[in-house]
């Protein structure tokens, strides 16, 4: 009686380890994309479905590639943007060690990321610079947004134009702050003839994302004003740029 109790526990322990080794392995693999439907696989929806479709976390989970045992791509890919509240332009400024630091990336799948959205930002750049004409300050926001926009240091840029308003150069004057000292006026009003510009766009960016301009902002903006009229140059206006918005000194009526 004893030894039939015995045995019928034994099978049961067996059964029971059986099955929670199944278990751990249905739970393990299910992570696999490998194990999921074509149709919610990244790479076989966007070669059938289009790019579209696709969520962000989808689109950076083709550029991961693999997840890990515990956690697949997509998902791993969820964690990093919830990690920028879901948003592209934040992930963009992390460095490569900030993206090494996810459990599941390496410095192969942070540079994958990382040159993606650099790739993306130039084609904003690109798109902008087709607009060679500007009209507005929203056109010179445009033009600047995907330079200066998303930099995690300030830098100070001009924008020298035609009489039609066409941008004849582009240059940094100045980066890592803005102060009187660094702006060398020369060197500003020497291209401004050497491009044979009339008006000048100045405009630099504030990485802690405030518009409002500072004192040093206002005197910057006069020095330079008053430099260009000596030589019959206008100033057209001086945006201050960042991630998603700008603010105009032209539009405020502060110029």
């Amino acid at each position: 009686m004893a030894s039939g109790l015995l045995i019928s526990s034994v099978i049961e322990l067996v059964h029971n380890r059986v099955y929670y080794i199944y278990d751990m392995h249905e739970k393990s693999t299910s992570f696999s994309i490998k194990n999921w439907s074509d149709d919610d696989k990244p790479r076989e929806k966007l070669v059938h479905k289009g790019r579209s479709v696709l969520s962000d976390a989808e689109l950076i989970a083709i550029l991961i590639g693999s997840g890990s045992r515990n956690e697949s791509a997509v998902e791993l890919a969820k964690r990093i943007l919830a990690s920028v509240n879901n948003n592209l332009n934040e992930l963009g400024k992390l460095s490569i060690k900030q993206l090494m630091a996810f459990k599941g990336i390496g410095e192969a799948k942070s540079v994958t990321i990382a040159a993606a959205l650099e790739m993306g930002r130039r084609r904003r750049g690109e798109e902008a610079q087709k607009k060679s004409k500007i009209n507005s300050s929203r056109d010179a926001f445009d033009l600047l947004q995907p330079r200066i926009g998303e930099l995690d240091h300030e830098e100070f840029w001009i924008l020298y134009l035609s009489n039609a308003n066409k941008v004849l150069h582009s240059a940094q004057l100045s980066k890592g702050g803005l102060t009187g000292t660094l702006v060398d006026v020369r060197i500003v009003m020497r291209q401004a003839l050497e491009q044979g510009a009339v008006g000048l766009i100045l405009s630099h960016n504030h990485p802690s994302g405030t518009l409002r301009p500072s004192e040093e902002d206002r005197k910057v903006t006069q020095k330079l004003k008053r430099a260009a009229a000596a030589l019959d140059i206008k100033v057209l206006d001086h945006l201050i740029i960042t991630q998603k918005d700008y603010y105009s000194f032209a539009d405020e009526g502060i110029l």
